[in-house]
């Protein structure tokens, strides 16, 4: 028979194995391209189960076998075009975040042992401070696979106007936690039946382990299980009642997303640089082909999205005037992704430039990518990361940083850009809608991963529309593109692999939510909170060490 769960006693360890690799599982199929929310809190609620009062190596340990059941599947998309190596080192590294967070959670089982309302807000705060660590850390840290980023499609969505991602994660972990709290009490109810009158103890109920006063009622028995599930889901219902905008309030703004496409996926896209740009201008003159027959509204911008025009544009005639024309031919300006040489030899940019009709480039009107990608657009220790793997050598030349905001001023619209994974980072964004921005679109290149990328990073977009209030667009070379509402709904999302140009009118915002202004105070109170436990973890666990007998 199975070792029941007592007071001061961890679950058998051959439970929480299973339990901490079911974890990562559950926490993956939360994600796009699965997409089954519900189960995000229900990985935390089973880590947090098969870390509770274990020893901290064990806790780490248990924590890294969630960490690989998720991110490594999670990241497969990283492996397709790179080799193994790449993904492998990015995914043990994620899963060491997760190591530390199980180490965490066995650290501070005595504060959750001594409250009954301690377990679900510990669970809460640790996801949140490992979130903060791994978002920023190392080299700018890695902010895929937040648990905010599976909610795109779940009530608590609507908590991101209120404390962004990380109030969405600490939603998302709480209410893990209320069910860990519930099971957790449940089954120990269930293995102690209740005792006779005349055994009771007074004060021998548990507070943590849900045993019963002597004589107590079944109902009674049962409601430290009903209690925090109850609690759970109704947070999770009440996610509904935080008010978001539907659709802006300013003026209409027409918009065309053009969706190239590339000869052949992979990363030999930059070889067919030209076949890419020549897509995209070939797709914008047809549109315009179409606004002259009345089939489609003529749009007051036009958005490219990232690695349109791999040619640098600025120095190369022939491909800059073949953006003069589609630009001239639509008549509206196009907000092009580009890469460009410079500033200094062997570097470049990647940049967003709004190429106006008429007049060309506008170099007033340029962002340049602010947060490149380790080991992707440029190496960091280059002569070390050669001698893991010499496909850092593909990157010749590193990109480097932008020092403003994406703050594009187009004349019918000011746009808030960001460029591929910029999306994760809260700060990257917001910094645009600061800055004044009324549309938050992102440009992105796809061509060297899939669509369950593609469809992460749209979730990104998503709950980014509604921390903020406004409207939004994803522009990619091979899909997924679309339009977001600042409710979070996509509209006129396209296929992956495909050739396609969407037009929708928005309604522009310059107001602020309440995120917006809070901007990254959330996160803080939230992490420093999670040290305060730590510390309260350190402070009851010297009294409980130093107390006689």
């Amino acid at each position: 028979m199975p070792r029941p769960v007592v007071p001061g006693r961890p679950l058998p360890l051959r439970v929480a194995v299973p339990l901490a690799v079911a974890a990562g599982l559950a926490l993956l199929v939360a994600f796009p391209p699965y997409g089954v929310w519900p189960l995000a809190p229900v990985g935390v609620a089973l880590l947090a189960a098969a870390a509770h009062r274990r020893r901290l190596r064990a806790g780490a340990g248990l924590g890294f076998l969630t960490g690989v059941a998720f991110f490594a599947p999670l990241l497969a998309w990283t492996n397709l075009h790179t080799g193994y190596l790449p993904w492998v080192l990015l995914s043990l590294l994620q899963a060491g975040y997760l190591a530390l967070l199980g180490a965490a959670t066995a650290w501070v089982s005595p504060l959750a042992d001594r409250a009954r309302w301690a377990w679900p807000a510990l669970t809460g705060l640790l996801w949140v401070g490992q979130e903060a660590l791994r978002d920023r850390t190392p080299f700018g840290g890695f902010p895929w696979g937040r648990l905010a980023f599976s909610q795109d499609t779940s009530p608590l969505l609507r908590l991101a106007a209120l404390g962004g991602a990380p109030l969405v994660t600490f939603a998302v972990a709480l209410i893990g936690g209320l069910l860990v709290t519930a099971a957790w009490r449940g089954w120990v109810t269930a293995q102690r039946p209740a005792a006779p009158p005349s055994d009771a103890v007074p004060g021998a109920e548990s507070p943590l382990d849900g045993s019963s006063p002597a004589g107590a009622t079944a109902a009674r028995r049962w409601t430290p299980v009903a209690v925090p599930a109850v609690v759970a889901v109704a947070l999770t219902a009440g996610g509904l009642l935080v008010p978001v905008a539907t659709a802006g309030s300013g003026a209409g703004v027409t918009v065309a997303i053009v969706q190239g496409n590339v000869p052949r996926l992979g990363l030999d896209f930059n070889a067919q640089r030209q076949a890419v740009l020549n897509n995209h201008v070939d797709a914008t003159i047809e549109l315009a082909g179409r606004v002259a027959a009345g089939q489609q509204p003529r749009p007051d911008l036009v958005v490219w999205p990232e690695n349109s025009s791999d040619i640098d544009p600025l120095r190369n005639p022939t491909a800059g005037a073949r953006i003069s024309q589609a630009a001239d031919t639509i008549g509206a300006p196009i907000l092009v992704g580009a890469v460009l040489l410079g500033p200094g030899a062997g570097q470049v940019r990647n940049a967003g430039i709004l190429w106006r009709p008429g007049t060309g480039p506008d170099l007033d009107q340029l962002y340049t990518k602010r947060h490149p990608v380790p080991f992707a657009e440029y190496v960091p220790l280059r002569d070390v990361a050669r001698m893991v793997s010499k496909q850092v050598d593909l990157i010749r030349n590193d990109f480097v940083p932008g020092s403003t905001p994406g703050v594009v001023r187009a004349g019918p619209a000011v746009l808030g850009d960001v460029i591929c994974f910029e999306v994760a980072y809260d700060e990257v964004v917001r910094d645009t809608v600061t800055g004044g921005a009324q549309l938050l679109v992102v440009q992105t290149n796809n061509a060297t991963f899939n669509v369950a990328e593609a469809r992460q990073q749209m979730a990104m977009v998503r709950l980014r529309a509604v921390e903020h209030g406004r409207p939004a667009l994803m522009a990619s070379t091979v899909g997924v593109s679309g339009f977001v509402a600042p409710d979070g709904r996509v509209s006129d999302a396209t296929g992956f692999n495909t050739r396609e140009v969407v037009v929708r009118q928005l309604r522009l915002d310059d107001g602020r939510t309440l995120a917006t202004r809070l901007g990254w105070w959330p996160e803080v109170a939230l992490a420093a909170l999670a040290a305060a436990a730590l510390l309260g973890a350190a402070v009851l666990r010297r009294r409980q060490r130093v107390r006689p007998g």
